[in-house]
């Protein structure tokens, strides 16, 4: 046990008490409304998570992204290192894969995406990620604010910062310098690990113990089912593991999980990677996180095996599905993926209709 068992304690309490006067059938001790839909949680950051909430979206309406702060390139990183705030960029990627497929939800999700173009400051700067620092700066309130732009843009679900003070992120990497193989040497930054040559061992934040966003626990603690991934394995995925009261809060959670697995490996920082190895890489870094299923694109595993085995490692059946797009990119289908998601939400451990 840690010093932070009491305040998960404290937000179970809160959480457990929110849910009073519903009727409920239980399921490991949580009472759930009958026919209600699932309540989702989203982990990530990037354009994997745009991918799952896009997919997700169209099978249930009650869903939280709660999203990596380590972003430090682009007009993130612009805005971060000249105001000091949170890198907003995969928070606006969030919100916009949450809008509708209606005439509303599609012309703000254009809108908040729309980069400037032009040979000063502005070149490059994209509209959403101006609007929310903007807002963060008139309410004093990170989470606040967020659901204000939720609301504007008709967003289906809610977005949620994994910590309220900036990271970053660095990693170790063997190889990273060509002429010297063996050595292994800290790569600082999102960006720089990302696009890193050589083999990532490990990554880690700074700060080493950052706090966790209340709302992103509180809602890991209720949730009916957390996703984690897909998304850049290192620098989008693992950071949700680094937050010590997020992963307490993944740890004991009664919510079943899932590992969604990219449909490639990444070059750089996962260059080579077998669905496997992404699987262990998890397991290294969490080593008490257990999980439910692995879902993989059944056309991505060469070695079902050693996928099936790496899963049972950390408690988890393995889901194979066609998630792919047709066009023979390594990108998401949201319909495809919604279709694998609401089949394994109804066989693992449902208990009535969502809907």
């Amino acid at each position: 046990m840690t010093g932070r068992t009491p305040r998960l304690s404290r937000l179970r309490r809160v959480v457990h008490e929110g849910r009073g006067g519903r009727s409920a059938e239980t399921r490991g001790g949580r009472p759930r409304r009958r026919g209600t839909q699932p309540k989702v949680v989203a982990l990530g950051g990037g354009m994997g998570l745009s991918a799952s909430l896009a997919a997700l979206r169209r099978i249930t309406g009650d869903i939280t992204a709660v999203v990596t702060v380590a972003d430090d390139g682009g007009s993130s990183g612009r805005l971060r290192d000249e105001l000091g705030v949170l890198p907003p960029g995969d928070l606006r990627k969030a919100l916009a894969a949450l809008c509708g497929d209606d005439d509303w939800g599609q012309t703000w999700a254009r809108v908040i995406q729309h980069r400037f173009q032009s040979k000063g400051e502005m070149h490059g700067h994209a509209v959403g990620n101006l609007l929310i620092v903007a807002l963060w700066e008139q309410l004093g309130d990170h989470v606040q604010a967020l659901d204000l732009v939720g609301r504007l843009l008709g967003a289906h679900g809610r977005v949620l910062p994994m910590s309220a003070v900036p990271l970053e992120l660095q990693a170790l990497v063997r190889g990273h310098h060509p002429d010297r193989p063996d050595d292994v040497d800290t790569v600082r930054g999102q960006a720089n690990v990302a696009l890193t040559p050589g083999e990532v061992q490990s990554v880690h934040l700074v700060p080493h113990d950052p706090p966790a966003v209340p709302e992103a626990v509180a809602a890991v603690l209720d949730a009916d089912w957390v996703v984690l991934g897909p998304g850049s394995w290192f620098s989008s995925v693992m950071p949700h593991l680094l937050v010590p009261e997020l992963l307490d809060a993944l740890t004991q959670t009664k919510a079943r999980r899932v590992l969604s697995l990219n449909l490639a490996p990444q070059p750089g920082e996962t260059e080579g990677f077998s669905p496997q190895r992404h699987v262990e890489v998890l397991g290294r870094h969490a080593p008490k996180l257990a999980l439910d299923v692995v879902l993989a694109d059944e056309a991505a595993v060469p070695d079902r095996a050693s996928l099936t085995e790496a899963a049972k490692r950390l408690g988890a059946a393995v889901e194979l599905a066609p998630v792919a797009r047709t066009d023979g990119t390594p990108r998401h289908d949201p319909e495809l993926l919604a279709a694998a998601y609401d089949r394994i939400f109804r066989m693992h451990g449902r208990i009535g209709p969502w809907r």
